[in-house]
């Protein structure tokens, strides 16, 4: 397979912002305060057994390095090929009174599709136990064949904030998908193509949590 690896950057401790009616800085936890605790992934994307994992001495930058997350189509390629996903769950420990956001995120990669196929990168961001979530996605209408960047920008008002009091469990669910099914043409979405690796670049945003 072309996709042989992908390599997730989480960004703690960025500059907080306000929210949308209060243009006052916020202040940041302390990059002594914030670790990550814990990453857990599941999908067709990333099977277990497939991710490598790396963390910076100071804790503010993690890289997962997988190696089975391509979607193909194309003659004698099963049809189950043409979507896979990632289910990545990410625990961080940080201080009372603090909530989180994700901000950005790059996805770096490389699409080879046909005239007629489409290929689709989409990311959904949430926190288990709560409601609300984002998704963002990109198109590649073929003929389309090059290294892409898909950058997602959440603005302050569709922002997804780890609950108070507790720490929060932050969900990223992205998927590749190439359509239509059993093309007669060959389709490829890969993330990454110059060193194989599937890179996704995570910012994060703090605010202080809400007074009794």
């Amino acid at each position: 397979m072309r996709f042989t690896a992908v390599a997730l950057v989480a960004l703690l401790g960025l500059a907080a912002a306000a929210p949308v009616a209060d243009p006052e800085p916020q202040l940041v936890p302390s990059g002594e305060d914030i670790r990550i605790e814990s990453i857990n992934y599941a999908g067709t994307g990333c099977p277990a057994g497939s991710v490598a994992t790396s963390l910076t001495d100071d804790k503010t930058l993690l890289t997962l390095a997988f190696d089975k997350y391509t979607a193909q189509s194309g003659p004698h390629i099963q049809p189950v090929e043409n979507r896979k996903n990632c289910q990545l769950t990410l625990k961080l420990k940080y201080p009372h009174g603090f909530q989180y956001s994700i901000f950005t995120a790059d996805y770096r990669g490389f699409a080879a599709i046909k005239k007629g196929s489409t290929g689709t990168c989409k990311s959904t961001y949430y926190f288990s136990g709560m409601q609300q979530q984002a998704s963002l996605a990109t198109e590649f209408k073929g003929p389309f064949e090059d290294d892409y960047l898909k950058h997602d920008e959440l603005d302050v008002v569709s922002m997804v904030w780890s609950p108070c009091g507790q720490q929060g469990m932050l969900n990223i669910n992205s998927q590749v998908r190439v359509t239509p099914i059993g093309s007669d043409s060959a389709n490829l979405l890969t993330v990454d193509s110059t060193d194989l690796k599937f890179k996704n670049i995570f910012g994060l945003k703090w605010r202080k949590c809400p007074g009794k």
